[in-house]
């Protein structure tokens, strides 16, 4: 059904289709030995124009455990591209070596151009502010693990939303779901983009959007905390100014249900006290095992594997 084709944005594919996913990804996670050795032979390359721990890692330690073997970089400085090689001349030299191709890359649109150019299926694994399909993909699957489906739920996205392509991602794929409502948590400075939000009118989805995370917390079924991303700002004064807007500690833990859960996409820099990790409502390092299992069972399905 996903062989041979390329994972851009969460719509690419239809709810039938993550469905299908998620099912894989909860086998795997079951029995672990489960398609292990399923792409021997098969080559993943990993092109990351920007820096990357979790999404990295967890694509190779993905396709390790699937059998595979991974090559790329990690740097952009190590590779043509400081020489002035284009995009597309990259992904076709990639395209000539593996098998499928995971890109990360910090201007919008990138990975939409390299899938026009490469021969080999691409996987955006982040461009710029736009989309981050995988860990969308994560997200969801963390929801319906933890809280056993994806409807009839409020989920909270706090920080920095403006340039959070986590954010962006997420909102659009929740918006497919049945009676879910959004409540936006941010400075103004740092606002869900307009586009997001003349989505969510298009699709009427209830939302709101908010200064307080304190009012908000009593209400939330998911709270999806971010990070202000330093690498975005032009100014480090502005920066400095908005990075401890929002600081999740026990006193607001204590506001939130019993059956909240706190997703982040991480890296987490100080907007989660560690003293909230203890809590059992805490799902995020959970959250990135979750990305493993699904980043699993795209890639055997994209290789045809399954």
């Amino acid at each position: 059904m996903l062989e041979g084709r390329s994972l851009i944005e969460p719509g690419n594919f239809s709810l039938e289709e993550m469905d299908s996913l998620f099912c894989l990804a909860e086998k795997i996670e079951q029995d672990e030995k489960y398609l292990r050795e399923s792409c021997r032979g098969r080559l993943l390359a990993t092109l990351f124009f920007e820096p990357s721990t979790r999404t990295r890692l967890s694509f190779e330690a993905a396709m390790l455990r699937l059998g595979g073997s991974c090559l790329g970089f990690a740097d952009p400085g190590s590779s043509s591209a400081s020489k002035g090689e284009s995009l597309a001349d990259t992904v076709r030299m990639a395209a000539s070596y593996a098998d499928i191709i995971v890109m990360r890359n910090p201007k919008e649109g990138a990975a939409l151009l390299a899938s026009r150019y490469s021969p080999a299926p691409v996987i955006n694994a982040g461009d710029g502010g736009h989309h981050h399909p995988t860990q969308t993909l994560t997200d969801l699957l963390t929801i319906r693990r933890l809280l056993g489906e994806i409807k009839n739920l409020t989920i909270g996205f706090c920080g920095d939303l403006k340039f959070g392509r986590t954010v962006h991602s997420l909102a659009k794929a929740l918006a497919r779901y049945d009676k879910i409502k959004m409540a936006f948590i941010s400075p103004e400075e740092l606002a869900v983009p307009e586009y997001i939000t003349r989505m969510l009118h298009k699709q009427q989805i209830e939302f709101i959007e908010t200064r307080s995370l304190e009012e908000t917390m009593p209400h939330l079924d998911v709270l999806y905390m971010t990070r202000v991303q330093r690498e975005r700002f032009f100014n480090e004064e502005d920066y400095i100014r908005l990075k401890d807007t929002y600081v999740l500690n026990r006193e607001k833990m204590d506001l939130g249900k019993n059956r909240l859960i706190i997703l982040h996409p991480l890296p987490r820099v100080n907007e989660i006290a560690v003293e909230v990790d203890a809590d059992p409502r805490a799902a995020y390092f959970r959250q990135a095992k979750y990305g493993m299992y699904v980043r699993m069972a795209l890639l055997s399905s994209i290789l045809g594997v399954v």
